[in-house]
């Protein structure tokens, strides 16, 4: 620990135990790919075995209010993390999500669960922006969108075990046994939390400088005023956009290929593949963000994205290229959404930044809600093949177009360390 000055709190060194930050803030990201999955994991034996009294309906319910409550906990850390810290905002985040998800098995009925469930979102929508804020402060400059997309990857690691888990735990142990495992590898991880995980040191600098008086004061509110209102909308767009196409094709792209006539063990196939892409589109986007900048990086990738979405309303002979359209389409849909953190990171300041990332995924959560509802619009109405891929295509230019709208740079880069 070193000290700058007498009123400034320490900086400390991380140069040893680098390896530790990064470590658990992938662990908490994958706690949010835990919730992506665990909803879907138990709603069928919910509702075959009558559970709590849950229905079709009141299970739909609990999903969007479960959505809701990590919109909310999202939009409502960031000026939490800016006031107090990294550190602090995630522990407090990883415990609260936690015990609310080990509270969930508690519930007597459909109320209670739902009421739980949101409750715990909010701790759990937090987590991300929080762990983004900190990773996009902890790496080098020139590895900055590197270090978020591959944090990222936690989200589809814990997405990909948890629904093994659930082919074990499920029918031997009952629904109650998933919720069970999240809260007490949650708890587990506060521990970890507060022995290993130092303040970000760009947070510190930034506090440092603010109480000297040599850096002028900047609020949270900030985010939505002035020079910063124009980038914030068009970051929120894009980042609703999105998340609208990772949910909305994680949650019907097996049935829209079923109806344009492939079957429905090829569709769950087509549905790994998609998610393979994500993996691999977030490893390479980063690295490719470094090289070439932030913008025209998440600009192209949502240019593509919205290619091979179109690509995929031809019907294609071939079941090796429908494949490879899908792995494509993973490719760049899913890191394109990441590529809009990583941009986010860059172009506000240490001071705001957990807000800013806060906004961007609490508007992207909006995305995640109406992705699923567009999907299953169009597939009650007979439509979604091809017109499914169409809207989703169009849904990526958008993007585009929101993007198009902001600037590259918005301050001197000395000022984001």
């Amino acid at each position: 620990m070193s000290t700058p000055s007498s009123t400034a709190p320490s900086v400390p060194t991380t140069t040893t135990s680098s390896a530790w930050p990064v470590a658990l803030c992938w662990l908490a990201v994958a706690l949010d790919g835990f919730d992506l999955v665990v909803l879907g994991a138990v709603i069928p034996t919910l509702i075959d075995t009558g559970a709590l009294g849950f229905t079709a309906s009141s299970a739909t319910t609990a999903a969007t209010l479960g959505l809701v409550g990590v919109g909310i906990g999202a939009v409502a850390i960031g000026p939490l993390t800016d006031r107090f810290g990294r550190r602090r905002s995630l522990i407090g985040c990883v415990a609260w999500f936690s015990l609310l998800t080990l509270a969930v098995p508690l519930a007597q009925d459909v109320t209670q669960f739902t009421l739980l469930r949101f409750l715990a979102g909010l701790g759990l929508g937090a987590c991300l922006p929080t762990a983004l804020a900190f990773m996009s402060e902890h790496a080098p400059s020139e590895r900055r969108s590197s270090a978020v997309t591959r944090t990222m990857t936690g989200y589809h690691v814990g997405a990909v075990l948890t629904a093994l888990l659930a082919l074990w735990l499920v029918e031997d142990h009952g629904w109650e046994s998933m919720f069970v495992v999240g809260g007490v590898v949650g708890l587990l991880t506060v521990p970890l939390l507060w022995a290993r995980l130092p303040e970000s040191t760009a947070y510190l600098r930034a506090v440092e400088a603010r109480d000297a008086g040599t850096a002028p004061v900047t609020r949270s509110s900030e985010v939505v005023r002035g020079r910063y209102l124009r980038v914030s909308i068009g970051l929120w767009v894009a980042s609703f956009c999105g998340l609208l196409l990772v949910y909305g094709l994680n949650t019907w792209l097996p049935t829209i290929m079923g109806e344009a006539g492939y079957s429905i063990e090829g569709g769950i196939g087509l549905l790994l593949a998609l998610n393979v892409g994500a993996a691999i589109g977030l490893l390479v986007a980063g690295g490719v963000s470094d090289a070439r900048g932030n913008k025209p990086t998440a600009v192209l990738w949502f240019v593509l994205a919205a290619v091979f979405l179109a690509l995929l309303s031809i019907k294609l002979e071939s079941t090796a290229l429908v494949y490879a359209a899908v792995l494509l389409a993973g490719i760049f849909v899913f890191s394109a959404q990441v590529l809009v953190y990583a941009f986010v990171g860059h172009l506000y300041p240490p001071e705001i930044r957990g807000t800013a990332l806060g906004m961007a995924a609490g508007v992207g959560r909006v995305g995640a809600i109406v992705g699923p509802s567009l999907g299953g619009a169009l597939v009650t109405a007979g439509i979604a093949y091809p017109w499914g891929f169409y809207a989703f295509a169009i849904t990526a230019v958008l993007a585009v177009g929101a993007l198009a709208t902001v600037p590259a740079h918005l301050r001197e880069e000395a000022s984001a360390q």
